[in-house]
């Protein structure tokens, strides 16, 4: 396992939704020594995918009733996600969930970082839309930061 990890969370067939992933393939193209994962949001993976590692951060569209394109930083091994907060993963068990478990489990990363990009669009359809491709390398910008900020 590494010791950091980036996961970006989404469905690219579901415009905005796939956010997370954009901003890991913007990271790899930047620093392709960066661990990187590309998941569908399921919890259950997510548990899995970030055992043993001491910096997660998780990138995924979002729905908090912000302005498309805002990017939002939430440290979730200090607190856990806003109640307000909408995840648009398709599973029952999404990001949210896996926090909690793995908080109870005693198995949450010593740090967990969630980025999430507010989204505009999440019908069927490839693209983002402009709002959430604007934010793209602002939250890749951010993600990096953070990284270089807790290197191990």
């Amino acid at each position: 396992m590494e010791a950091r990890l980036v996961i970006g969370i989404g469905n690219t067939m579901r415009r905005d939704d796939g956010a997370g992933h954009a901003v890991v393939r913007a990271i790899r193209a930047s620093a392709p020594d960066v661990p990187v994962l590309l998941a569908g949001g399921d919890g259950a993976a997510l548990l899995e995918a970030w055992r043993g590692a001491q910096l997660v951060i998780v990138v995924d569209a979002i729905r908090s009733g912000a302005a498309p394109g805002t990017v939002h930083r939430f440290d979730a091994a200090v607190s856990p996600l806003p109640r307000t907060l909408s995840s648009t993963s398709t599973h029952v068990f999404g990001l949210p969930d896996a926090v909690e478990l793995s908080r109870t489990l005693g198995t949450l990363p010593q740090r967990l970082i969630v980025y999430g990009i507010e989204g505009a669009e999440f019908a069927a359809g490839e693209g983002l839309s402009a709002q959430v491709q604007d934010a793209v390398p602002r939250a890749a910008a951010g993600v990096l930061a953070e990284l270089e900020r807790h290197d191990p």
